[in-house]
C-alpha cells in the first residue's frame, strides 16, 4: 500500500518503521519542510522517507493521523482536497473528540479510529525506541469504514497484535477512563505513574473513577466503578516506572491532550447532567499551568 504518516511523532515513527519494513511504500507528512526524514527504530538501520510529497499524498491509499488531538483538524484540514476518496484515513492518538468536527468533511471517505497500547519514545529527532510491546484495536467511525476490516491484517503484519472491534468507541472510553484516572494526576504532581500507587492518592483516585464510571454509564458502556478501578491499578503498576505523556508534555511546557481526555469527559458529564467536582479540578489545575507559561511568555 501507499502509506502516508502524519505526524511522525513517537507511535508515527513506530508504526511508519514497521509498516516500511513490511514492504509498504511509507512517506511522512511532518511539520518539519525537510525532503527527508530519517527514523531509526531501536538498534535497526536509519530509514529514510520522503516529507511532504504532494505526489505520495495524491497516491495514497492509507493516512495514518498519528498527530496529538489538539492538532488533528489543523494538520489534516488542508490535506484533504489532495486525498482520493478512496483513501482510508485512521486516526491513532489520545482522547476523544477530536475527529467529530471534521465528520461532514470526512464522509467521502472510508474513516477509521484505533487505540493501542504500544509505548514508545523519541529519543532524538531521527531515533525512536519501542518501549513496550502492546496491542492495538481498530474500527469504523463511519460507514465507508465498516468496510475495511481488512486493515486489520495490513496492520498486524506491519506490527502485532490488532484486532478489529465494530464498537471502537466502547474501547476508546475504556483508554479515555484510564487516561483521566492517570494523566493529570501525574502531571500536576510531576511524578511517574508507579506513585499514584501510594496511599495519599487513593481517596483522589477513587473520587475520579466513581465521575468517570458514571459518565461511561450514562454513554449506555457498560463498566463499574470497580472494574475501572481494578483496570487503573493494573495499569498504574504495569507502567509504575513510565511518565504520562501529559506528565511530559508540563514538564516540557507543551501544550497538554487535556481538552480531549478530561475536557472531553466533563461535557459529556454535562449533557448527561453529571456533576463531576474532582475531574473539573484536574481539568482546572492543568488549565492553570498551560496558562502560567503563556503569561510568563
Amino acid at each position: 500500500m501507499n502509506i502516508v504518516v502524519l505526524g511522525p511523532g513517537a507511535i508515527g515513527a513506530l508504526w511508519a518503521s514497521h509498516l516500511n519494513s513490511s514492504g509498504h511504500n511509507v512517506s511522512l507528512w511532518s511539520r518539519s519542510s525537510c525532503p527527508n526524514i530519517s527514523i531509526q527504530l531501536d538498534d535497526n538501520h536509519n530509514q529514510t522517507y520522503l516529507n511532504q510529497h504532494s505526489l505520495a499524498l495524491n497516491n495514497a491509499d492509507l493516512l495514518l493521523v498519528t498527530v496529538k488531538s489538539w492538532q488533528v483538524q489543523e494538520a489534516l484540514e488542508p490535506l484533504l482536497e489532495s486525498l482520493h476518496h478512496d483513501c482510508i484515513i485512521l486516526f491513532m492518538h489520545n482522547g476523544m473528540g477530536a475527529v467529530d468536527p471534521l465528520r461532514t468533511q470526512l464522509d467521502a471517505h472510508p474513516v477509521l479510529l484505533a487505540t493501542t497500547t504500544h509505548g514508545a519514545l523519541k529519543l532524538n529527532d531521527t531515533k525512536v525506541s519501542h518501549t513496550g510491546q502492546g496491542a492495538t484495536q481498530v474500527g469504523p467511525y463511519n460507514h465507508r469504514g465498516q468496510q475495511c476490516q481488512f486493515m486489520t491484517d495490513v496492520l498486524n503484519h506491519a506490527l502485532p497484535c490488532v484486532t478489529w472491534n465494530d464498537n471502537i468507541t466502547a474501547a476508546l472510553w475504556h483508554k479515555l477512563a484510564i487516561n483521566c484516572a492517570i494523566n493529570p494526576l501525574t502531571a500536576i504532581e510531576q511524578c511517574r505513574n508507579g506513585q499514584l500507587a501510594g496511599e495519599p492518592y487513593q481517596q483522589r483516585l477513587n473520587a475520579i473513577i466513581e465521575e468517570v464510571a458514571q459518565v461511561i454509564q450514562a454513554e449506555g458502556i457498560s463498566l463499574s466503578s470497580e472494574t475501572l478501578s481494578s483496570t487503573v491499578t493494573t495499569v498504574i503498576q504495569a507502567t509504575a516506572d513510565n511518565y504520562s505523556s501529559m506528565r511530559q508534555d508540563i514538564f516540557y511546557q507543551r501544550k497538554t491532550e487535556i481538552d480531549f481526555i478530561t475536557g472531553y469527559l466533563i461535557d459529556k458529564a454535562a449533557q448527561h447532567r453529571i456533576t463531576t467536582p474532582e475531574n473539573d479540578k484536574l481539568y482546572k489545575a492543568i488549565k492553570h499551568i498551560e496558562l502560567s507559561w503563556t503569561n510568563h511568555d
